[in-house]
């Protein structure tokens, strides 16, 4: 297990990743992701433009080893629905994650707290509000349905 300070640091990069996602991501929210194994930052990914990879799909694309001693940094909670994309949510527990830490909770109505029940029923590790002010003050003019 890592310590707070480097979890925020962890946290902290995928907002930073979070930024490069713009605008092209648009009119999906601009998400960062890191994945930490070891200590150390093994796969990162953003938002891509509309269609193609989200965050957490974009760090699965650039890692290829088995994901059971992987922790998932993400700035939104996972994508719990099927849109143009598979659902990021159902994803990371085919892949087999134990453990997601997110910012944030997406306050659109097709997602708001389904993606975080969809890893928890599959037993996955979750811890919600890392880093949230920092992550929802940039974020938040780019969600659906503000809070």
């Amino acid at each position: 297990m890592t310590d707070l300070a480097q979890e925020i640091s962890f946290m902290q990069r995928a907002l930073a990743l979070s930024h490069q996602a713009l605008p092209a991501c648009r009119p999906n929210p601009p998400v960062g992701c890191v994945f930490v194994r070891d200590g150390k930052i093994v796969s990162e990914g953003f938002t891509q433009v509309p269609g193609c990879h989200h965050a957490e799909a974009m760090a699965l694309a650039n890692y290829t080893l088995p994901l059971n001693d992987v922790t998932a940094y993400v700035t939104l909670e996972p994508c719990s629905f099927v849109g143009r994309t598979p659902s990021c949510a159902h994803t990371l527990v085919e892949k087999g994650i134990k453990r997601v830490v997110v910012a944030t909770l997406d306050p659109d109505p097709r997602n708001s707290g389904k993606g975080i029940d969809v890893l928890k029923q599959a037993g996955i590790d979750v811890s919600v509000g890392l880093c949230e002010q920092e992550v929802f003050d940039f974020i938040s003019p780019y969600l659906l349905n503000k809070i």
